[in-house]
């Protein structure tokens, strides 16, 4: 074994660390993880609801383009339909 008292050894690890490796300090810092873990959980929520409000936005706005062109050019959109369920038929006829 070493030939440092174990009493110096920890006042070493405690001027490394700079903790006194108490339960304490233990308790402290599991408070401090939570407490950012709930401020990092709240942020990626407001986050993930904003892009999925603009997401939703996006697909109403698309969806509205849409049924303008199909009001503009029916004809066109009908046969563009019936060429995808042409298609869509001799594909999974297979």
């Amino acid at each position: 074994m070493s030939s440092i008292p174990t009493s110096e050894m920890r006042s070493s690890a405690t001027k490394r660390t700079g903790t006194t490796g108490g339960s304490a300090d233990v308790a402290e810092q599991i408070d401090a993880i939570r407490a950012d873990i709930e401020a990092l959980t709240s942020t990626v929520a407001r986050i993930a609801n904003r892009q999925l409000s603009r997401a939703q936005d996006k697909m109403v706005e698309t969806a509205r383009d849409a049924e303008d062109a199909f009001r503009r050019n029916p004809i066109a959109a009908v046969a563009i339909a019936a060429g995808l369920g042409f298609l869509f038929g001799v594909f999974t006829r297979r």
